[in-house]
């Protein structure tokens, strides 16, 4: 495997935790209405269990509520039902058409165990991250031991590799800083 192999590879699975953490991210309330916040809700339907936007539309008609709309009516008691399941802290109201979830504003108290979370979770991510660093390091020592490298090169390619997780870092920071930021307004 040559050096640059380890690059991409290390780089693709760097990305890859970006777009994780980002998913995570959007799942966090924040005291606005998301249809984010329903996104991983799972519904049993037909005898099987589908994600709540493929059985009905989800839609925020305002910053304080999200409707969801089944395709088919007979439903809305099994989407009521995975929403509570999903324990996500909010009750759905059914009216017989729709189900209505209002989004109650978040209390002080709550947005610092939100923001907690949040930089316990970036944590994780930051750890992802270096253990991405460590195996293209340990690649391109590999490289040196068969010959394929020189020292030199070895040394180059360590300045490489913790440029890239330094950029990848801050991109983690920038993006909790966003969420942080959002948490904390009232």
């Amino acid at each position: 495997m040559s050096v640059d192999s380890f690059f991409l590879a290390a780089e693709e699975g760097m990305k890859k935790t970006i777009e994780k953490l980002k998913l995570e991210l959007t799942s966090i309330r924040t005291g606005r209405a998301n249809s984010s916040v329903v996104e991983n809700v799972k519904v049993e339907s037909y005898g099987s269990v589908m994600p709540i936007n493929q059985v009905a539309g989800v839609n925020v008609p305002d910053a304080k509520t999200i409707e969801i709309k089944p395709w088919d009516p007979s439903l809305l008691g099994a989407i009521e039902k995975a929403i509570i399941k999903a324990d996500l802290g909010l009750t759905p109201v059914n009216d017989g058409k729709l189900i209505r979830i209002s989004i109650p504003p978040l209390t002080e108290e709550r947005r610092k165990e939100i923001a907690k979370s949040i930089g316990k979770l970036a944590e994780e991510f930051r750890v992802a991250i270096r253990n991405e660093r460590r195996s293209l390091i340990e690649g391109i020592k590999k490289a040196e031991k068969e010959k394929t490298i020189t020292e030199d090169d070895r040394k180059k390619a360590d300045i490489e590799a913790q440029k890239i997780t330094d950029n990848y870092i801050k991109k983690i920071d920038e993006s909790i800083a966003l969420k942080e930021k959002e948490v904390m307004q009232i």
